[in-house]
């Protein structure tokens, strides 16, 4: 689990596609690290599998490379990365599982003050779980939306978290990875009442 603070960001040095999976390896200076843990990389909860010189080593499998931008990094990519929240950490964000549920497209940028203003298209599936002033994870980043238009919202972002993530450089059709409020979700299943323990409640196979 995550808060969607991001602690700060990791220079992607290797991408070793595989067969069956990638592996990722990126600078990263992040202290108190240790193989086995989880690490949240733009979003995206990994396992730490190597470690070595600050240098973090993780294996991405082909269906999370498919579902997320995570596919689309390459040598010299800059990630954000935050560490799994512990017991009595501050949760000054909002709780972010890092299971991505869709990918974004920034529609359009602007400046308001000195915060950035960044208005997005989520996928159609996800737009009734994004609510003004709820909580969406942004490539891992915790925002507060401003506002929603069917499945478009945007979010402004100050200066401090422009500095230590990478949003400062997204652009018109930049892709990122989504990750709406869990609660929401939750509240949406527990409408559906005993119905969703049904069997034919399953698709079809």
């Amino acid at each position: 689990m995550f808060t969607g603070i991001v602690q700060g960001t990791a220079s992607v040095l290797d991408v070793e596609r595989r067969p069956e999976d990638t592996r990722l390896r990126m600078q990263c200076a992040t202290r108190d690290v240790a193989r086995g843990d989880s690490v949240a990389v733009s979003g995206v909860c990994l396992t730490v599998t190597e470690l070595a010189d600050n240098v973090l080593g993780m294996d991405v499998s082909t269906e999370t490379l498919a579902r997320t931008t995570l596919g689309r990094l390459r040598q010299g990519d800059t990630v954000n990365i935050e560490t799994s929240l512990k017991m009595g950490d501050p949760l000054g964000g909002h709780l972010v599982s890092g299971h991505v549920d869709g990918v974004g497209e920034v529609l359009e940028r602007s400046t308001v003050g000195a915060c950035l203003r960044l208005w997005f298209a989520a996928p159609a599936s996800l737009a009734r779980y994004i609510a003004v002033k709820g909580s969406i994870a942004i490539d891992g980043v915790s925002l507060t939306v401003n506002e929603v238009h069917g499945a478009e919202f945007s979010v402004n972002i100050i200066p401090h978290t422009l500095e230590v993530t990478t949003l400062k450089t997204c652009a018109e059709r930049t892709l990122v990875n989504l990750e709406v409020d869990l609660i929401a979700r939750y509240l949406e299943r527990l409408q559906l009442g005993e119905g969703v323990a049904q069997v034919d409640s399953r698709p079809a196979r």
